[in-house]
């Protein structure tokens, strides 16, 4: 690990053709994972990994490499190569790597390690064989199980060595169902920064069950009718409005490069009064948090709308540097093969003040969603698309009967604008964040919401 080696040579040696930052990351742990599909269990793995990456920032440009030989030698050779790439006014001050400062994670009840293969690999086999007893129309089913440890240090030219560790489990299950030619599927899914207690919140079998419930209860629904009208979205739904219509849109490095709808727009309204928008790497336990981020700073609590003002945007150091602020804590990266780029933690939607069965009873006829499913955005314009997994119609002022099929679209400005109520309940879930070819665990979270009106693709 990083404190055995001579950390000052190896960020002089990575400054020795300029620059104006460098830092070393290394990250070095175990993970297991275990898939079951079909009645078999397809994958066992357990295997470790660790590595360094070394970054030099020069004229706003980064020069980086890794290697898996974490040696003296071999970490002052990658740095003077990536030293060889870098054009720039010389580094003249003197680096002093100081003692490390240790991160504070909430404590792990039930380490991974602790837990045998076995009982892994039972959990997912108990799971999947419980979702295919629900429906006599379920077709397929996949359970994944899979955990992680991981031992993260950086230490950077301004004299800074952070060291951290981060555990993390989660579980998946997915269910197809199939009759009469009409397929459905259903997802579910339980993760956070825990040990295996994250069963204890609820079981294997219980994630499974759902996933396949879900998926027999839309192949039974009729089709979604399609077009504009109000849409209450349950914060059962998960956070996917959040993070997709405005959260990537915040992302400074997208708004810097001219790709986001809300560049330039801090101190403007962006949505309605009632909303307001954090990124919090802080909340204990969550999929999302971490107390440094990969590049060594503190994770923190940003709010980047404020009842509905924009106040402000996500950073890593390279987009802080731009702009000559500070960074939010919001510099990540997949694993030492990788470069850190700005990415959200856990994102939310602040509750508000409504009771969410008065949202649900204020509206004559709409769509509720239960549960969202996947989605897209372009950042540039802020129009999306998302799949509705699990969705009811709202028939004076009740749940009416399910509906499949259904799908949102709209622009992510324009429909956070029309937020009308803001539920006092706040419901979580998790997912990996894709971006530049990285992915991250992240989590997020929203209350129940009533917009007032939303086009809604389905039945004609």
């Amino acid at each position: 690990m990083l404190e055995n080696l001579p950390l000052e040579k190896i960020l002089r040696a990575a400054l020795a053709n300029g620059g104006e930052f460098a830092d070393i990351y290394y990250e070095g742990g175990d993970s297991t994972q275990v898939l079951v599909e079909d009645g078999k269990v397809e994958k066992v793995l357990a295997f470790s990994d660790r590595g360094v990456g070394i970054r030099v920032i020069s004229n706003l440009r980064t020069a980086f490499g890794y290697t898996n030989e974490v040696t003296p030698d071999s970490l002052i050779e990658l740095a003077s190569r990536i030293s060889s790439a870098v054009k720039g006014n010389c580094f003249d001050r003197e680096i002093v790597v100081s003692p490390r400062t240790m991160g504070v994670n909430p404590p792990i009840l039930l380490r991974p390690e602790s837990v045998s293969l076995e009982e892994k690999i039972r959990s997912a086999v108990e799971a999947e064989r419980a979702a295919r007893g629900v429906h006599r129309a379920v077709r397929q089913v996949m359970t994944m199980y899979r955990d992680g440890v991981a031992r993260i240090q950086v230490a950077n030219s301004l004299g800074e060595f952070v060291d951290s560790e981060r555990v993390g489990t989660m579980f998946v299950a997915q269910v197809v169902a199939e009759s009469d030619g009409v397929m459905q599927t259903g997802y579910e899914s339980l993760g956070g920064c825990r040990g295996f207690e994250l069963f204890r919140e609820k079981s294997a079998v219980e994630i499974a069950i759902e996933a396949a419930r879900r998926a027999a209860l839309m192949l039974g629904a009729r089709r979604a009718p399609g077009g504009t009208m109000p849409v209450v979205l349950s914060s059962e739904a998960g956070g996917t409005m959040v993070h997709e219509a405005i959260g990537h849109g915040l992302e400074a490095d997208l708004v810097q490069g001219g790709i986001s709808v809300y560049r330039g727009r801090v101190g403007e309204q962006v949505a309605s009064p009632l909303v307001t928008v954090i990124d919090d790497a802080t909340i204990p336990y969550a999929r999302g948090s971490f107390p440094f981020d990969s590049e060594g700073s503190p994770g923190q609590r940003t709010v980047l709308v404020e009842k509905g003002i924009l106040k402000g945007y996500l950073y890593d150091r390279l987009a802080a540097m731009k702009e000559g602020c500070a960074s939010t804590g919001n510099g990540r990266r997949e694993s030492y093969h990788a470069k850190p780029i700005v990415r959200m933690t856990n994102t939310l939607i602040a509750p508000g003040e409504s009771d969410p069965e008065e949202i649900v009873r204020s509206v004559p006829s709409g769509l509720f969603v239960r549960k969202m499913g996947g989605g897209q955005v372009n950042t540039v314009t802020g129009d999306f698309m998302f799949e509705v997994s699990e969705g009811y119609l709202i028939e004076n002022g009740s749940l009416g009967e399910p509906v499949r099929g259904a799908t949102l679209t709209g622009n992510g400005p324009e429909v956070l604008q029309k937020v009308l109520m803001v539920g006092s309940d706040l419901g979580f879930a998790i997912g990996t964040c894709g971006k530049e070819g990285q992915g991250v665990p992240v989590a997020d979270a929203q209350p129940t919401m009533l917009i007032a009106d939303m086009v809604v693709g389905g039945a004609a």
